[in-house]
Order: structure tokens, then sequence, then C-alpha cells
């Protein structure tokens, strides 16, 4: 990211009016400061912008290392955590997308792209099919929906009549993916029924243009 970069990002985090948007992003691309340097590039108190590194840091978006100098006594300088790093922008699919498209044009790695889509299902099988044992149809569904909900799926469940349900998905985390392969969708619907033990229909489908995935689940006869 460039200065003009920066500087524009600012632009848009001072007109949301939260400095503490400002602090993030200029630890973010400047790198770990202290609070006199984060004062210097606001324009406001060093008091003022500890106030907010205190309230960062009650969130956990922020962390404090003391750092020896030369003369004088030790700084305190802030960093970004872990946590913080998921409140930037990421841009995941677009890497997904090449990497995939790579494998596509590779005529020496022909089926690799939906060995790769089976693959991750088998791995997402076998890392649920634990929370599945011993459950009725109901309980499995609704552990479905909390296990899509903590993928940022936005899940709806409906009961039809017993054991009939409609499986709603409200946001797709990998539309850009699933735009383009086709076996993402395939391999979700697989899951699906594999992890239910019933048959699984999709209705609707935000990759082939609809307003959101809808799946009919039925009790087997």
């Amino acid at each position: 990211m460039d200065s003009q970069d920066v500087v524009h990002n600012q632009g848009n985090l001072r007109h949301d009016g939260s400095t503490r948007q400002i602090i993030l992003m200029l630890l973010k691309t400047k790198g770990p400061s202290n609070a006199g340097d984060l004062a210097k590039s606001l324009g406001v108190t060093e008091m003022a912008v500890r106030r907010h590194l205190n309230t960062l840091e009650r969130d956990g978006y922020v962390r404090p290392n003391i750092v020896r100098q030369p003369m004088g006594r030790p700084a305190h300088v802030f960093g970004l955590t872990e946590e913080a790093d998921g409140l930037f922008p990421k841009n995941y699919n677009t890497l997904a997308l090449d990497l995939l498209e790579e494998l596509e044009g590779d005529p020496e790695l022909s089926g690799a792209v939906t060995k790769l889509f089976e693959g991750r299902k088998q791995k997402l099988l076998e890392r649920y099919r634990s929370r599945m044992e011993g459950k009725s149809l109901e309980q499995r569904v609704e552990e479905l929906a909390l296990i899509q909900n903590a993928g940022g799926y936005m899940t709806q469940v409906e009961a039809v009549d017993r054991g009939h349900y409609i499986f709603n998905e409200f946001n797709c985390p990998i539309a850009q993916v699933a735009n383009r392969y086709q076996q993402a969708c395939n391999c979700e619907l697989a899951l699906f029924e594999a992890l239910l033990e019933a048959p699984v229909e999709r209705t609707e489908c935000m990759a082939k243009g609809g307003g959101k995935c809808s799946y009919h689940i039925k009790q087997q006869k």
C-alpha cells in the first residue's frame, strides 16, 4: 500500500468519525508506534490517544510492548494483535481463483480441481461428523445451522412438517469461487447429505443467480 492509498483510507476513516479506526490504520501501515508519535500523526493530545489505546487494548486489538531506549525510561510501543488482523480486508477469493485456474490450465493435472473440492468435503465431514452422533434429524439440522453460521453463511431453518425442513443460507463466503466452479456447490450438497444422513434437494442457488441458497431436507422413509 503506497502513501496515497494510506491517505485515501485515512480520509475515509476520518469521515467515519472514528479515531480508533485511524489508529488501527496507522499501526497497520506504519507498524508499531508509541502514543506520542500517534498523537502527532492525528493532531490530538497524547492523553487522548492513550484513552483510545486503552480501549483498543481492552478489546484485544492492540498489545503494548516495552522497548528499552539508549537514554531515558523505556517506551511503551503499541502493535496490532492477530485479532485486529481480521478487521482489515482480505483478498482470499482472488487468490483461490488464481490457484484453481492454474490447476485447471495444466494438462498434467486433469481432474485436480474436482479432487481438491472432494478432499475439502471429506475433511469437513471428518471434522463435523462427531457433532451429529446420536442426534435426531431435527437436531442434526440445527447443528448444521450452527456450523454454517460459524462460517458466515447466515442460515435460517424452517420446519415444514415432521421430518421436512427448509434450510436457507443468505450469505456465501465463497461466492466468487462457487460462481466459477460448480464443484463447490456440489460438494456442499454432498456434505449436507452425509452429515444429516437424509436426502437433500437444492431448490435455489446464489451461484446461479438466486437470492439465497435453499435446501429441502426430508427424513428417509
